[in-house]
């Protein structure tokens, strides 16, 4: 989330309360950059990631008036409702698998080229096979640390943990990752 003084935030929020537009559009802009990383993190690519991220920036929205400030931080909110929203997606995908239809473009595809892909994709692959030797709750804990970029004080906020817990198990995860990734190396 990009950096908003404790003070401008509270007052965004109550401005948002009273259902001022600039105010809570102000809080989505914030919000919304780490909630598309959280979200691509988690589901892998990037429209269902769209997809998620505008959810949730509605459902911040339309939430604000259940969030108390004294019981979690806006940041541990909005992605509580990002972690709900994100196995939501899973369950509609697994429902409704898609089925590839033939279309031909209108005109070229400016995106980044197959080589480009490719080179993302093993990337992402390796990184994904690596994160999955993690526990569940391991994985999640680093996409809301690393991919969200939430403090430890916020992850624990998320994850009903201490901030200093966050921290511990944040460094056993990398150093594990840390540890299988050079032992791919040497082999």
């Amino acid at each position: 989330m990009s950096e908003m003084d404790e003070g401008t935030r509270r007052e965004l929020i109550a401005r948002a309360r009273r259902g001022d537009g600039v105010a809570a559009d102000a809080l989505v802009r914030a919000y919304r950059p780490s909630v598309y990383r959280y979200c691509r993190a988690r589901v892998g690519d990037h429209e269902t990631a769209e997809d998620v991220t505008q959810e949730v920036c509605m459902a911040l929205i339309t939430g604000l008036a259940r969030h108390r400030d004294e019981e979690h931080s806006l940041s541990a909110f909005v992605f509580g409702i990002a972690a709900r929203q994100v196995a939501l997606a899973h369950r509609r995908r697994y429902a409704r698998p898609e089925d590839p239809t033939e279309q031909v473009p209108e005109r070229a595809d400016s995106t980044p080229g197959p080589e480009e892909h490719a080179e993302q994709a093993d990337t992402s692959v390796y990184v994904l096979e690596l994160l999955s030797t993690l526990p569940p709750d391991t994985r999640h804990l680093l996409m809301l640390r690393i991919a969200a970029g939430l403090s430890a004080e916020e992850t624990g906020q998320v994850l009903g943990m201490t901030a200093g817990a966050v921290r511990v198990a944040q460094h056993r995860a990398l150093r594990q990752l840390r540890s299988l990734a050079e032992a791919e190396v040497r082999r």
